[in-house]
């Protein structure tokens, strides 16, 4: 499952050490083992078990918030999934009782809610840019890319550090392309937080914009073409990599939240 992995690339690094450990045996078991101690929104253990656990007609989000066992497939997008869940508990399990709340009130729909909608967004596909620099901000909120990436280049390597959050978004960079793009959102934190602190940090910022009601949506977050991060790729020190209009596009000026 993990060949082809190279947990040495600063998308996986976050993850690493828990990755590697569990090369061998029996996946579920060894998450559950890592999981030791960590519960999900309603304080029950969490846990990682066969998708066949699943009951037939029950909401995935609903199993996991009504019991904390999470169905997990062998397939490398659940087990990153699950690695998440290792490194922020308390973010996933907000975002879990987010999306069995909007399921609870809404039922299975066609086109999910903005709150369930924003939630599965940022599951599948966040970064968190964790910056204390406004300026880089305005920038990636602007779509002001040779600002970001060419003008600023020099601050990012003291004044930020982003950190991938979205399962499916680790799945692509096991083979990486230029237009891989995420959804950014801002914590406005010294770039060495810790991750336990930024897992509290990150959950009390969504916690708060869903309870602003800003939490809607994709328009929320700030697209983020990751291999345009300085250090993500050799290919990105070269300035013309950012000319490319189809990755680094003028976007909707001004409009992307990136709560901080």
């Amino acid at each position: 499952m993990f060949d082809g992995i190279d947990w040495t690339r600063p998308w996986f690094r976050p993850f690493a050490a828990s990755g590697m450990a569990l090369d061998g045996g029996d996946v579920r078991q060894a998450l559950s083992r890592q999981a030791a101690g960590l519960t999900n929104a309603r304080g029950l253990p969490l846990r990682f078990v066969p998708q066949a656990a699943l009951p037939d007609g029950q909401a995935y989000e609903s199993h996991i918030f009504a019991t904390g066992e999470v169905p997990t497939r062998d397939n490398l997008h659940d087990v990153f999934n699950a690695l998440v869940w290792l490194h922020f508990p308390e973010t996933k399990s907000l975002l879990n009782r987010l999306q069995a709340d909007a399921i609870d009130r809404d039922g299975i729909q066609p086109v999910r809610g903005g709150v369930r909608d924003a939630a599965t967004l940022f599951d599948e596909n966040a970064v968190i840019l964790v910056t204390e620099d406004a300026g880089l901000v305005a920038a990636l909120r602007g779509f002001a890319w040779r600002s970001l990436f060419i003008d600023r280049r020099a601050a990012w390597p003291e004044a930020v550090t982003v950190v991938p959050f979205g399962h499916a978004l680790l799945q692509k960079l096991v083979r990486p392309y230029k237009a891989v793009t995420a959804h950014a959102w801002w914590i406005a934190a010294p770039p060495n937080t810790p991750r336990e602190e930024l897992d509290r940090l990150l959950a009390r910022s969504l916690a708060t914009a869903a309870d602003q009601g800003t939490l809607q949506g994709g328009r929320c977050f700030a697209p983020l073409p990751v291999l345009g991060i300085p250090g993500w790729c050799d290919e990105n020190a070269e300035p013309a990599f950012y000319d490319d209009v189809s990755v680094f596009r003028p976007g909707r000026r001004g409009s992307a939240a990136v709560t901080g």
